[in-house]
């Protein structure tokens, strides 16, 4: 089968269209014939060797798939022809991958596969950022970070779904524009003001939560516009750089910094992360939520897909369809 493999850490170009043996599912797996694979930043995080824990090379890219149920292992209570989305430790940008039975969702009626492709690793990680771990109620202001990204364009709609105020951040008019209708109150061009002065004019004592994926400057700057006794999620270092908050901040601020990791948390909490999936799956299937499909790409131009995010032109989730 043709497989996208990340050759050695680096650039894009160590992503390479090679043949695979058709993986085989053991005991309470299945395999997947893949109709959309979702590319998440973890994934370039991977391929250039800064993610903890990640893959050796050389390994088949991936943790998202979309697709039908092709073979069952042992033990599954799954069939033949199932429509079926999930997460997988690698080997999604393939056109055949291994699921755990235990992680799989249905496609929900109505949607496509590369929509469905986008569904879990981000909406997941919203709702948790934002509910599970942020704790976020009706009355308080939340600051998004990458507004307009797959993540961000998920926890857009979440939080304003559950009546709180919206600020978003992202690089250019278009993203913010995608934001804004989504559900975005405040939108503000990182690259063109300073997001801590515009959240300060906007609020009367800052944001009750952030939820940052960049890291870097980012996490210490989002402190300043942090209310006292406010949160901050940290689930991500899209900037190349973990955040690193300074305590004596937090512990004078009465603020807060959670981590999350969605695999991780997974294993560990799975009732907590999965005890998002029904509201998450309802309010997908009425169209309070939408998937916001950006890009899609042959699985042949895996390498010019993660250009075209590390580059900052995506909104929205890209996905390969092989």
């Amino acid at each position: 089968m043709k497989a996208v493999q990340v050759t050695a850490f680096g650039d894009a170009s160590t992503l390479e269209l090679t043949d695979v043996p058709k993986p085989e599912p053991e005991e309470g797996e299945v395999r997947i014939e893949v109709k959309a694979a979702g590319i998440n930043f973890a994934d370039i995080m991977q391929r250039r060797g800064h993610y903890h824990g990640g893959p050796e090379p050389p390994y088949v890219a991936g943790v998202e798939v979309a697709g039908v149920i092709d073979a069952v292992g042992d033990g599954v209570g799954r069939s033949e022809g199932d429509r079926v989305v999930s997460m997988v430790g690698e080997g999604g940008y393939a056109e055949y991958a291994i699921g755990d039975a235990r992680s799989l969702l249905d496609v929900p009626e109505g949607m496509s596969f590369e929509e469905a492709a986008g569904f879990p690793v981000q909406f997941l990680t919203a709702h948790n950022c934002l509910h599970e771990w942020g704790d976020l109620s009706a009355d308080e202001t939340v600051l998004i970070h990458a507004a307009a990204g797959g993540v961000g364009t998920a926890a857009v709609q979440i939080a304003s779904a559950a009546g709180a105020r919206v600020i978003g951040t992202a690089s250019t008019a278009e993203k913010l524009e995608t934001a804004a209708k989504l559900g975005c109150d405040v939108c503000i061009n990182y690259e063109e003001e300073d997001f801590v002065e515009r959240v300060h004019e906007e609020t009367d004592y800052g944001v009750d939560l952030v939820l940052d994926g960049i890291g870097g400057e980012t996490t210490e700057r989002s402190l300043d516009a942090l209310a006292e006794f406010g949160r901050m999620v940290s689930f991500g270092a899209a900037s190349g750089e973990p955040g690193r908050p300074p305590t004596d901040r937090l512990l004078f601020g009465n603020k807060s910094v959670v981590g999350y990791h969605l695999g991780r948390a997974a294993n560990r909490k799975p009732m907590k992360v999965m005890g998002a999936v029904p509201e998450l799956t309802e309010l997908l299937a009425d169209g309070t939520l939408k998937v916001q499909l950006g890009h899609t790409f042959d699985l042949v131009e895996a390498a010019e897909a993660h250009e075209f995010i590390e580059d900052r032109k995506s909104s929205g989730k890209v996905v390969l369809v092989p």
